[in-house]
C-alpha cells in the first residue's frame, strides 16, 4: 500500500512539471498592492527605560538617569547650603521649608528608632530623605519624566552603605558576640530558637539589604509603567488613531494619567519617608540590639 501511495505521488509530480515546461509561460500580472496595515496601539514596555550615551562616543554608562541622578545630589547640596549656610534664629524663607523637612524627619524617623543617637544622625537621615524624594520626583518632572530611582543601582548604592554601617557600627560597639546576641530575642522557649536564630540571622545579614532597596525601586518602576501606559493611551486614542470609538478611550486614559500622578506624586513622597525610616531603623538596631 505504502509503495503504490509513493508511486502515485511520483506520477502526480511528473505530470505537473511536464505540464508546467508545456505550457507556454503567461505575462507576469502586476502584483496588486498590499492593503496599508491598520495601526495597532502597543503599550509601553522596558524600553522606556532603556537610555543610550548621552551623546556618540560618550561612556556607554553616561546616560540620562546618571546625569539626573548627579543634578539632583547637586540640588540637595545647594539648597541645604543656601538654608542654613547662614541661619537665622527665626527661620524665613528657604530655611523655613527645609526646617520643616527637618523636624518631620527628625520626630518621624530618627527619634522613634535612634533615641538620644536621632541628632547625631540628622545630616545623613536628611540627606537621603531629599536625594530619594527628588529621585522619585523626577518621574513627573517634565522633560526629565523618568524616576531615577526606578533603577535598582541607585537605590542599591545608599542602600549597601547603610548596610555596612550597620553592620560596623554593630561589631565596634558591641563585638560580633554581643552584636549577634543582640539580634536574637530573649525568653523564648528553648525549641523555638531552633526556628528563629537562622530567620533572625537571615533578616539581618541577607533579607533586610533587599528589602531596603528593592522596595523603593520597583515602587518607581511600577508606578511610571502605569502612569506611561495610561498617558500612551490618552495620547494614542486622542491623536494618533482618533475613531469614534477611541477618543472616549483616550479621554479616559487622559483622566486616569491624571488621577495616577497625583497617586504617582504620594507614593514618591511615601516611598522616600519608607527608605529613610529604614535607613534609621537599621543603625538604631546596630547601636541598641536589644531594641
Amino acid at each position: 500500500m505504502t509503495i503504490l501511495i509513493t508511486s502515485s505521488l511520483e506520477s502526480l509530480t511528473s505530470a505537473a512539471t511536464l505540464t508546467s515546461a508545456a505550457s507556454p509561460a503567461s505575462p507576469a500580472s502586476p502584483a496588486s498592492p498590499a492593503p496599508p496595515a491598520s495601526p495597532v496601539f502597543q503599550a509601553p514596555g522596558l524600553e522606556l527605560f532603556d537610555f543610550p550615551p548621552l551623546w556618540a562616543g560618550a561612556p556607554y554608562w553616561l546616560t540620562k538617569p546618571i546625569l539626573m541622578a548627579v543634578l539632583a545630589a547637586a540640588l540637595v547640596c545647594g539648597v541645604c547650603w543656601a538654608a542654613f549656610a547662614n541661619p537665622k534664629m527665626v527661620p524665613r524663607g528657604l530655611q523655613n521649608v527645609v526646617e520643616l523637612g527637618y523636624v518631620f524627619v527628625r520626630d518621624q524617623a530618627a527619634r522613634p528608632f535612634l533615641g538620644k543617637d536621632a541628632d547625631r544622625w540628622m545630616g545623613l537621615l536628611l540627606s537621603v530623605f531629599f536625594l530619594v524624594w527628588i529621585w522619585n520626583l523626577m518621574g513627573v518632572v517634565p522633560l526629565a519624566q523618568i524616576p531615577v530611582s526606578s533603577f535598582l543601582a541607585f537605590p542599591a548604592v545608599i542602600a549597601v552603605s547603610v548596610y555596612v554601617l550597620k553592620i560596623y557600627l554593630g561589631v565596634t560597639r558591641h563585638g560580633v558576640a554581643g552584636y549577634l546576641r543582640g539580634l536574637i530575642p530573649r525568653g523564648l522557649p528553648v525549641l523555638a530558637y531552633v526556628l528563629v536564630i537562622p530567620l533572625e540571622l537571615l533578616y539581618t545579614f541577607v533579607n533586610s539589604l533587599f528589602a531596603h532597596m528593592l522596595r523603593l525601586a520597583a515602587n518607581m518602576f511600577a508606578g511610571h509603567l502605569i502612569l506611561a501606559f495610561f498617558s500612551m493611551v490618552g495620547f494614542w486614542f486622542v491623536f494618533e488613531n482618533p475613531t469614534a470609538l477611541g477618543v472616549p478611550v483616550g479621554v479616559a486614559g487622559v483622566l486616569m494619567a491624571i488621577v495616577i500622578t497625583a497617586l504617582e506624586m504620594f507614593v514618591q513622597f511615601l516611598q522616600a519617608f519608607l527608605f529613610t525610616l529604614l535607613t534609621a531603623m537599621f543603625i538604631g538596631t546596630a547601636l541598641n540590639p536589644d531594641h
